[in-house]
């Protein structure tokens, strides 16, 4: 319990100011390439366990949904006006089309959310149900967002 405080108390203390530490935009785009890797690690651990590439481990699931739950709402605070060009694979359309990809970001962080519920209940049909789920809500925001 105390990790799991120190994790959120940790996240906020990051998120919170994260606007005002983004003096160019290289430096917002190096915090959302950081929050997104981070994420997709501890996505990709509840991965190989949902796909039988691991062995499954209930509280090892349910510590990587918690830490992939906190990094899903730290990254969007980094897409500012003129973060779009630069080493980044934003596409053009998350400012042209700011709605619909807020809106997406919205949908993952609510699969991301029934997926660290799921992990902490600890049972692994449901865990393997609500990846699937936050794994499509991913890929829905990368294929219309993000260059490959």
């Amino acid at each position: 319990m105390k990790r799991l405080l120190v994790t959120a108390l940790v996240g906020l203390s990051v998120a919170l100011p994260a606007a005002a530490q983004f003096q160019k935009p290289e430096d917002a785009i190096k915090y959302r390439k950081a929050a997104f890797t981070v994420m997709a690690a501890h996505f990709g651990r509840i991965g190989a366990m949902s796909a039988g590439k691991v062995p499954f481990d209930a509280a090892a699931a349910a510590a990587n949904a918690e830490i992939v739950a906190t990094m899903s709402k730290l990254p969007y605070s980094a897409f500012g006006e003129g973060t779009g060009t630069g080493e980044t694979r934003a596409k053009p359309e998350i400012w042209t089309n700011r709605a619909k990809f807020d809106a997406a970001a919205a949908k993952m962080q609510e699969e991301v959310t029934k997926l660290n519920v799921a992990a902490k209940g600890g049972n692994f049909d449901a865990i393997k149900t609500a990846f699937g789920a936050a794994g499509q809500s991913c890929k829905g925001c990368h294929d219309d967002f993000r260059k490959e």
